[in-house]
């Protein structure tokens, strides 16, 4: 990773949005830098095995967010020193300081100036070079160098490439397991896209971490996996349920719970808590468990009251859909007792994102 009078100084733009990363990308060049780009963590963290003097990161991409790259590169010890600029239209205060937590070295905010980015590049890199002078390792990097081509770089591509694959058959198998649960109850695989949704604009108007807004744009499709274990005839009942049957349909939520307990998965974990918690109350006066106000994972606060809004708004097997209006009236009148007041704040303050995917889908 090391700058000498026979090689340009090689930079990583990580950035999930195209055009964003081909600008950059030029941006870079024309500094008179040789530039390599990554469309998300995963690739980025596979191409650094190629050698690079800088990496230029984004902060919000999906899966992996530019913070656990930053991570993950400070946790290997031959990238310790790796210069890292977070390039990112996150501005608060809290994004920088947890960008330098997380061992970033310098932050710039988009849209940039590329001449101040040139600067901070040009400082970083001669830092890293004079870091590398002094512990001597300038002839062994070279060498890497030359070692490192033609066929290592279609193999890194190659293993980037099944790590994606491996990432969104993941997810994809969580949405096939949600739809078979909606399946039976009737519901369209809009309902899914719709829950996933409403819970990712709202995580995102809660300032939430990318990578947990990511999380719980999947995580929010599980909440009624424990359908699957409620029989049909109660699922499918056009009228009101007893309250014997009413008792059995509750027990989707801890039914849902013990289908996606005890994984390693994050997204699965946080799936877990939202079937076991979307049907509890800020109140306590909810189940299974009656828990009340923080005591409920915010996760399961967030669903909550996008499955409230979306089931009111649609067709069901027992009534028609309830005016848009009416549903959100409901709502502020449940301020404080079903929902979490701030959230439903939140909620409302993003109205016309969730009416426009309520129209989308």
């Amino acid at each position: 990773m090391t700058q000498t009078s026979q090689r340009r100084p090689r930079v990583l733009v990580v950035d999930d949005n195209d055009a964003l990363r081909r600008s950059t990308a030029r941006v870079v060049e024309s500094f008179g830098y040789d530039v390599d780009t990554a469309e998300d963590g995963i690739e980025a963290l596979a191409k650094l095995m190629l050698d690079f003097d800088l990496v230029l990161l984004d902060g919000e991409m999906p899966h992996m967010d530019g913070f656990e790259v930053a991570e993950r590169i400070r946790s290997t010890d031959e990238m310790q020193h790796l210069p890292i600029i977070m390039v990112t239209g996150l501005a608060q205060p809290e994004s920088r300081r947890r960008a330098i937590r997380c061992g970033v070295n310098d932050f710039v905010v988009k849209p940039f100036d590329s001449e101040e980015l040139e600067m901070r590049s040009k400082w970083l890199i001669e830092m890293k070079r004079n870091f590398d002078e002094l512990q001597g390792n300038q002839n062994r990097l070279e060498e890497e160098v030359e070692r490192r081509t033609g066929s290592l770089r279609t193999i890194v591509r190659e293993m980037a490439e099944a790590q994606r694959r491996t990432m969104e058959a993941h997810v994809d198998t969580i949405h096939r397991l949600s739809l078979a649960a909606e399946f039976k109850d009737r519901v369209t695989a809009y309902h899914i896209e719709r829950i996933g949704l409403y819970s990712e604009r709202l995580a995102r108007a809660l300032a939430m971490a990318p990578k947990v807004v990511e999380t719980i744009r999947h995580a929010a499709t599980m909440h009624d996996v424990g359908k699957l274990g409620v029989p049909e005839a109660i699922l499918m009942k056009p009228g009101k349920l007893t309250d014997a049957e009413m008792d059995i349909m509750k027990t989707h939520t801890t039914i849902g719970a013990q289908i996606l307990s005890n994984s390693d998965s994050p997204l699965l974990q946080m799936g877990e808590r939202i079937a076991l918690s979307h049907h509890e109350r800020w109140d306590g006066e909810g189940y299974p468990y009656g828990l009340a106000g923080e005591d409920i994972p915010i996760e399961g606060r967030i669903c909550t009251i996008v499955d409230f809004f979306d089931a009111l708004t649609t067709d069901r097997p027992y009534r028609d859909a309830v005016p848009v209006d009416e549903v959100l009236d409901m709502m502020r009148e449940d301020s404080g007792r079903h929902f979490d007041p701030n959230l439903l704040e939140t909620f409302f303050s993003i109205t016309d994102e969730i009416l426009e995917i309520y129209a989308r889908y």
